[in-house]
């Protein structure tokens, strides 16, 4: 057959991809990466190169994503302890100049109070304006019930934020009456609305509906439930992971989160029967409610991030370059044994610019620009005949990966 083959291979490095060993190290009842040694990638079967993983052991959902003072910031869920989801999640932090070559710090949340001593679960980033970022997240208390606590940076003239301090008063929000314990959870990012409150949704189910229960505070400190959800809907499982943000209707580029007028659209995204889907929509704030232009139907004609392996997904704006970035946690859904034989599981996706499409019906993503930096040396094949079974060397290559 008559081929064109135009081979792109990446061969940046990337420090995280490159397997960098840590030695355990306990730190405020939480294992830290130090940095140990340079680790042969045979010694971890199957590493991916360029997506982001840790060194090594259990990965799940990207949290609190985040550009703060030059620098960007990954924190997601761990475990410290192994290659398989424990009774011990920790949020894990990295940071990064560019998204692509990575720095892993040390933990920034571990369990160590009664609100959070059975882990550190899921949740989100604000910057609060003039005061810097603040930390909401769901912790496992010491009777297994999900509540909302807050944390902030011991020192903001630090980049890397390696420190965190949780609030004195944690939990700030608890399960109201009528929700389960264990169905409380995922706190996202908070948005400030004209009147001058923050805004917040936690994932919930209740009365055999999936909802974003919203609660409202004037200081950030104090938190109060909404009489009513801004969504719920009985076609969908328990929602975790909700992402609640704007898009532009006339631009390509992303808003701040709390941007509200006649140029933006709301998107309303929860994680449920193991996939990410999300609706468009309008955000009525005199009334708290969202109106999707399609509600979701529990059907395949809802609309999804993904439809592969990607879940519990979470964006932020980049006020840098005026974009949305999407990240999401790929679970390769292998076996334990094997999953343990590797020392290692799950990665998040290669991030993605997120938008609204001209039609202002879907989604458009792209991954972002910077992906670029991972292409290397180019070697084109014109008119080159390949027989069926035959083999080919490329040469002028060294690189085990290649785009075609």
């Amino acid at each position: 057959m008559e081929i064109l083959a135009v081979f792109l291979v990446g061969l940046c490095c990337v420090l995280q991809s490159n397997g960098i060993e840590v030695e355990a190290s306990e730190n405020n009842g939480c294992r830290n990466f130090q940095p140990h040694t340079v680790m042969l990638q045979e010694k971890q079967s199957y590493r991916t190169s360029f997506h982001f993983q840790p060194p090594r052991n259990w990965l799940n959902d990207p949290n609190g994503p985040m550009w703060y003072r030059g620098v960007y910031h990954l924190f997601y869920q761990y475990n410290p302890y192994g290659a398989l989801f424990g009774d011990f999640m920790i949020w894990a932090h990295s940071v990064s100049y560019d998204l692509i070559n990575w720095i892993h710090l040390n933990h920034a949340l571990c369990p160590t109070e009664p609100y959070d001593i059975n882990s550190c679960w899921s949740g989100s980033a604000t910057i609060l304006p003039g005061k810097g970022p603040v930390i909401l997240y769901t912790g496992i208390d010491a009777n297994q019930c999900q509540v909302q606590n807050m944390a902030m940076p011991k020192n903001l003239s630090d980049p890397f934020l390696e420190e965190w301090i949780k609030f004195a008063q944690n939990p700030i929000m608890t399960p109201p009456d009528g929700v389960e314990g264990n169905n409380f959870r995922d706190p996202t990012t908070a948005w400030l609305s004209h009147d001058g409150k923050w805004n917040v949704i936690i994932g919930s189910w209740n009365n055999n509906q999936g909802m974003a229960i919203l609660y409202q505070s004037e200081d950030f400190f104090n938190w109060t439930k909404y009489q009513d959800p801004l969504y719920s809907t009985e076609r969908t499982g328990m929602w975790e992971c909700p992402d609640f943000y704007p898009v532009s209707v006339n631009s390509t580029y992303g808003v701040d989160t709390s941007v509200l007028n006649a140029g933006v659209k709301h998107v309303m995204k929860a994680s449920f029967n193991s996939h990410d889907y999300y609706m468009i929509g309008t955000y009525v704030p005199e009334m708290e409610k969202y109106i999707p232009d399609n509600d979701f139907t529990g059907t395949g004609m809802d609309l999804r991030y993904d439809h592969g392996k990607f879940y519990a997904s979470k964006t932020f704006f980049d006020s840098v370059k005026n974009r949305r970035i999407l990240w999401g946690w790929v679970n390769e859904s292998d076996s334990i044994e094997d999953d343990m034989d590797k020392g290692w599981s799950g990665l998040q996706s290669i991030p993605r610019r997120i938008w609204l499409d001209r039609s202002g019906k879907q989604l458009v993503q792209w991954p972002i620009e910077e992906i670029n930096k991972l292409h290397g040396k180019k070697v084109t094949f014109l008119d080159k005949k390949i027989d069926s079974e035959s083999i080919f060397e490329v040469q002028g290559i060294t690189a085990a990966q290649v785009n075609s």
